[in-house]
């Protein structure tokens, strides 16, 4: 038999905004929020106190004898402060919380409350009714964003938009802490003001329920509205921890609910709102559109709750890339002559395969944190994983140019947020290779070193029969730049600020490279390098920017502490030394 609870988030993601919710004081008793009758009877004892008596155990009998009558919350206010803002000044510290209970996390919104403001804010809840006086709900759905329409009072139920026109209606039927007509006494909760009444009953006509934390024993008026409804269009689901008191068994039975027996309110609104995000994520449409992508990297890279569907989404991204490029169309084209048209179709197709992972990777390099690097080492190692290394031919090579694009696309927005750390990471990414030793990312993935590996004489000859690549010094490298800037716009919208950036990643890549070769080879010096060689002042730009931070901190320097091209501030100059010298022998012809 299907569990209750899961027929209940199938039936509210599949009738959105249909249920309206129902919540009593068990909503808010995990925030220690006293009840309206227990803040009644609390503001007896300090009266008694005055009066140096005692009048516990039954402070309402106490009240009764002193006074001649019976207890009343308004008359007990209206004699005890004079004013309504003095009023209110007495009553905050029953629901607002001080220095000490806002350290320990009382009197504010509950789990429960914030993940029923989640589904609020998504549109899967329309109405809420509360017999509580708190202003918990009211908190935690602007905490969402989402301003509630509320309604206590009479008055405000005239002027009110019909419920249709309103995103959230949130009807306290027992009234609002800060106004001093709220109903707990036996005669208050017996019978609602007409307007009440009438505005229950088109909910409870018009809406289905999902009743949580009410035990249904006081508050008669309200039980006897939901006797009158007669609607049976949609269902009623009784949230009840343990067995049902006696008055919400007679409701139960009456209305036929669905009882779903809980823990408590926080665990039940929580596996509510995680099963309908479920639902919703596995309903929509595939594969996910660029922009809707990146949305949804947004929200998912913001907090930390949200680390599983981010992983989720990006891998399911990568898997379908990885299905088509390991198939024959890629590595064995139609036509097997290297043309102008053949490698620049061959060039697009991947790019256009890998769309929408590269307009996630730009974003995800700029906003990424140190929980998320294994995610997109991971990209790298994926798109990898399939590359067969025994065949020698230019199609079959070119099955890396989706990770040397991700690589960029990452690399650029990590740049451009100055995310060192998340560059080197990328960097020494181990890429396995079939038959051959493994290697790090930046050995393989720059333009110039895959040239290396596929040729010794024609190395970026065969790039220049790109289109409009022609008579091009690094014309893979001027390919990939301009190919990634529709994606890296999303970051850096200003197109020479984006050629900086590229230069800077480029430089690094080459600096990185560098520095790791060096530690294992007294070979002669080489690095990958790419068009900052002929773009003087970006590359004098960038030197300077580094030269000046190593001098000023020395150790202490971000480009020393990221450890991309040395592990101490000496290293890191030799390896500049180093570069700036091949830069001007390339540029010599050398």
């Amino acid at each position: 038999m299907i569990d209750p609870i899961h027929s209940l988030a199938f039936s509210i993601q599949a009738n959105r905004g249909v249920f309206a919710v129902l919540v009593g004081s068990g909503l808010s008793r995990s925030a220690k929020i006293p009840t309206g009758w227990e803040v009644t009877l609390d503001l007896t004892r300090k009266l008694a106190c005055l009066y140096g008596e005692t009048c516990d155990p039954e402070p309402e009998l106490w009240y009764q004898k002193k006074f001649g009558r019976e207890i009343d919350y308004s008359e007990l206010l209206d004699e005890l402060a004079q004013t309504s803002a003095e009023r209110q000044q007495l009553l905050r510290e029953y629901w607002e919380p001080n220095d000490r209970e806002r350290e320990e996390g009382e009197k504010e919104p509950t789990a429960a409350h914030r993940a029923l403001a989640t589904l609020v804010a998504r549109g899967f809840i329309r109405v809420i009714i509360t017999t509580n006086f708190d202003r918990l709900l009211e908190t935690a759905l602007a905490d969402e964003e989402v301003v509630p329409t509320v309604l206590s009072t009479s008055d405000q139920i005239q002027g009110a938009l019909p419920l249709i026109h309103t995103r959230c209606c949130v009807l306290k039927v027992n009234g609002d802490y800060l106004d001093t007509r709220i109903r707990n006494t036996s005669a208050e909760l017996n019978q609602y003001p007409c307007e009440i009444d009438c505005l229950l009953a088109r909910i409870f006509d018009e809406f289905g329920l999902i009743v949580c934390g009410w035990s249904a024993e006081w508050d008669r008026a309200l039980r006897r509205a939901i006797y009158r409804a007669p609607s049976r269009r949609f269902s009623i689901y009784w949230a009840a921890k343990g067995e049902p008191e006696h008055q919400a068994q007679k409701l139960i039975d009456h209305r036929g609910a669905i009882v779903i027996l809980i823990k408590d309110a926080d665990s039940f609104f929580q596996d509510i709102e995680q099963l309908v995000a479920s639902i919703e994520e596995y309903s929509k449409p595939h594969p996910l559109s660029i922009e809707s992508a990146v949305i949804s990297l947004k929200r998912f890279i913001s907090e930390r709750k949200y680390r599983i569907q981010l992983s989720d989404i990006i891998n399911n991204t990568v898997e379908p890339i990885v299905g088509i490029i390991s198939k024959d169309a890629f590595i064995k084209p139609s036509s097997p002559y290297l043309t102008s048209e053949s490698v620049t179709t061959c060039l697009r197709s991947y790019e256009a395969t890998c769309a929408t992972l590269l307009a996630m990777a730009s974003v995800g390099g700029y906003w990424a944190e140190k929980e998320h690097y294994p995610v997109w080492e991971g990209v790298l190692r994926r798109l990898s994983s399939e590359i067969s290394n025994h065949h020698t031919s230019l199609w079959s090579k070119l099955q890396h140019y989706p990770s040397m694009l991700v690589l960029y696309a990452l690399g650029l927005g990590a740049a451009e947020a100055n995310r060192l750390h998340l560059l080197r990471c990328l960097f020494s990414t181990t890429i396995r290779r079939e038959y051959q030793k493994d290697v790090r990312a930046v050995e393989i993935l720059p333009p110039y070193c895959w040239l290396r590996s596929y040729s010794t004489s024609n190395q970026a000859n065969v790039m220049n029969m790109l289109e409009g690549m022609s008579g091009r010094r690094f014309p893979l490298n001027d390919w990939i730049h301009q190919a990634l800037w529709s994606h890296a716009k999303r970051i850096i919208p200003n197109k020479n600020r984006y050629t900086l950036v590229f230069d800077k990643l480029e430089i690094l890549m080459a600096l990185s490279y560098g520095y790791y070769k060096s530690e294992r080879s007294s070979n002669s010096y080489w690095i990958p390098y790419g068009s900052f060689v002929i773009r003087a002042d970006n590359r004098q730009l960038f030197f300077q920017e580094i030269r000046e931070s190593i001098s000023e901190h020395k150790d202490d320097s971000p480009s020393v502490k990221c450890r991309i091209f040395g592990a101490s501030a000496e290293e890191c100059q030799h390896q500049i030394t180093a570069l700036q010298g091949f830069v001007s022998q390339v540029i010599r012809g050398h």
